[in-house]
């Protein structure tokens, strides 16, 4: 949960302060960086929870159901929704489990290798994430809190950083 913020007090800019006062000035601007990151991401999914909660679904869920609603025929061997996801098997396996117990994905022997599966999404499925992507969109993905010109410069700058940490290849 969140706790309130202190009107006009940055408590990365804080740890900054701190960081620079304890002699580590070459490492405070990537604290504050990395700490700026993580803390975006505590505050997005707080916010995408909490609309998905009422679907039941996580971001996670959502984004499978997304990805298989995006695929030719809405369907998708576990293997390539998991490297397109870039999600370990094992959760990739527990989320498929979870939407294929709500009727919401199917998980069918693969007809050209009979040690895989399809996932195929479901009529229910596809409303579903149909219903939620509305939600996400009005409430957070058109109105993030940034400029066009901010939202443009951060995935720009977040691209190149994972980037360089190998997620992809430019």
């Amino acid at each position: 949960m969140n706790s309130p913020a202190t009107p006009g007090r940055d408590p990365i800019a804080e740890a900054r302060r701190q960081w620079v006062a304890h002699g580590w000035d070459d490492a405070a601007p990537g604290m504050a960086a990395v700490t700026s990151i993580m803390r975006a991401q505590q505050l997005l999914l707080t916010q995408i929870d909490g609309l998905l909660r009422p679907f039941g679904l996580t971001f996670a869920r959502f984004e499978l159901l997304r990805l298989l609603s995006f695929a030719t025929e809405q369907r998708m061997t576990m293997r390539r929704a998991g490297q397109r996801l870039q999600v370990h098997p094992t959760s990739l396996t527990s989320l498929a489990a979870r939407l294929a117990e709500d009727g919401h994905v199917e998980r069918v022997a693969n007809p050209a290798d009979g040690r895989s599966v399809v996932l195929v999404l479901t009529g229910s499925g596809e409303r579903l994430v149909e219903e939620a992507t509305a939600v996400l969109n009005a409430e957070v993905f058109e109105t993030i809190g940034l400029s066009a010109e901010d939202v443009a410069a951060l995935v720009e700058v977040l691209s190149r950083f994972r980037a360089g940490r190998g997620d992809f290849a430019l």
